[in-house]
């Protein structure tokens, strides 16, 4: 691994992404899928049941958008999109929702390249407006809303779709959304945000993770920018990221590894000063400061990478900033060490690619790692490249760190 490259993205809206999924020496392996990443499947042109009929009119009243399209993202032997759709009813009646169905905008009368039932649906689902919903998160009220988290995953032999279209299924009809593309965002090509080996990227995306589902509306914006963020992690052989005392930040495997530049970029905050908090164990836990805005990232760094993207590092060890605002950094500087400052329940390196130095107030952008040796589960070591670590894995980023 080189010891710096600059910022170069891989993809841009008239790339095929798909294409450098599969990096020469790349094994086969794939990684576990994420929970809530739906199997996708070319869609297969069919002939239609039935004559096409005339538009319903008044058309059903139901609002589709999805405010950052996605953009293909390699990872563990697949090709994904992450993303999301806001749904609204704008209607006097109640619609319930039956299942979504993923279409190839550019194949008419195509299969749907995934297919979300109903007894699968829900778990997607998280509830917008607060009102009588029937007790279930399916049925939306006049006004009432909700956001389907959708992750699609692609094998390597499938070509994922440069646009795509939803078809919502309620009871008796069905609703057709915007187009959307698959292309939105230059993918960068990063170095890795910590040194060393054994790293599990934990909360990375899926249904199970809370940076996923992290939808915060600040500045009067929804927005999710903890979509494609890490909790960098390192576990021991019992499974366990401490040995010794539990409440002791230096007990956690993580605790005070280094973690360094991405790529080259300006440092725009440089925040230190916050105490690192006693890890939480099952008698619960308290933050050392009560966390707010300003101190929810506890000691942080944030890189503008260019392009309108930033890099965030959140969490730090206290007294280890090694960087000062408006300092220019090169890919492998040492930026500071894995603490438990800010809303951490134990040491981690909280890592985020997002549209401004705010680490809420931003979406959540997607991007790769040029090189790491990945292990699924005891499997043996596996070099990959041009990828974004999807799944339980566990990543060794060798030795590229600078003072």
């Amino acid at each position: 691994m080189p010891a710096r490259m600059p910022l170069r993205p891989v993809c841009t809206a008239s790339f095929l992404c798909a294409a450098l999924a599969f990096a020469a020496g790349a094994s086969a392996a794939t990684a576990p899928l994420p929970q809530g990443c739906e199997p996708a499947v070319a869609g297969v042109v069919v002939a239609p049941a039935f004559p096409p009929s005339a538009p319903a009119f008044p058309p059903l009243q139901l609002q589709m958008r999805t405010p950052l399209e996605p953009t293909v993202l390699p990872g563990g032997g697949r090709n994904y999109l992450v993303y999301e759709l806001h749904l609204q009813n704008f209607s006097a009646d109640a619609m319930t929702l039956r299942g979504i169905q993923v279409l190839d905008a550019d194949k008419a009368n195509a299969a749907p390249i995934a297919d979300i039932k109903e007894a699968q649906l829900e778990a997607h689902l998280r509830t917008v407006t607060i009102g009588d919903n029937e007790g279930t998160k399916r049925t939306l009220g006049n006004g009432q809303g909700a956001v389907a988290f959708l992750c699609l995953a692609f094998d390597s032999k499938t070509q994922v779709p440069a646009r795509l279209r939803h078809r919502v299924l309620l009871d008796g009809a069905a609703a057709f959304g915007p187009v959307i593309g698959t292309r939105a965002t230059p993918l960068p090509v990063l170095g890795g945000p910590v040194a060393g080996t054994n790293w599990s990227p934990d909360n990375s995306p899926s249904l199970h993770s809370h940076h996923r589902m992290g939808l915060w509306v600040v500045d009067g914006t929804a927005q999710i920018a903890r979509r494609y963020a890490i909790d960098w992690k390192k576990y021991g052989a019992d499974g366990k990221p401490w040995t010794g005392d539990q409440r002791d930040v230096r007990s956690y495997h993580a605790y005070g590894e280094k973690t360094v530049a991405v790529a080259d970029g300006t440092v725009v905050v440089a925040q230190d000063g916050y105490p690192d908090n006693i890890p939480r164990t099952p008698a619960g836990f308290e933050p050392a400061v009560p966390v707010t805005m300003e101190s929810v990232a506890g000691n942080r760094v944030v890189i503008d990478l260019g392009g309108g993207q930033f890099a965030y590092y959140a969490h730090l060890m206290p007294g280890s900033v090694r960087v000062k605002a408006g300092q220019r950094v090169r890919r492998g500087q040492v930026v500071g060490a894995v603490g438990n400052s800010g809303d951490a329940r134990q040491p981690h390196l909280h890592f985020q690619l997002t549209t401004n130095p705010d680490v809420m107030a931003s979406e959540g952008l997607p991007h790769v790692f040029e090189t790491y040796r990945m292990k699924v589960g005891d499997g043996a070591w596996e070099t990959r490249s041009n990828e974004y670590p999807m799944g339980n894995v566990v990543l060794d980023f060798g030795p590229e760190a600078r003072n």
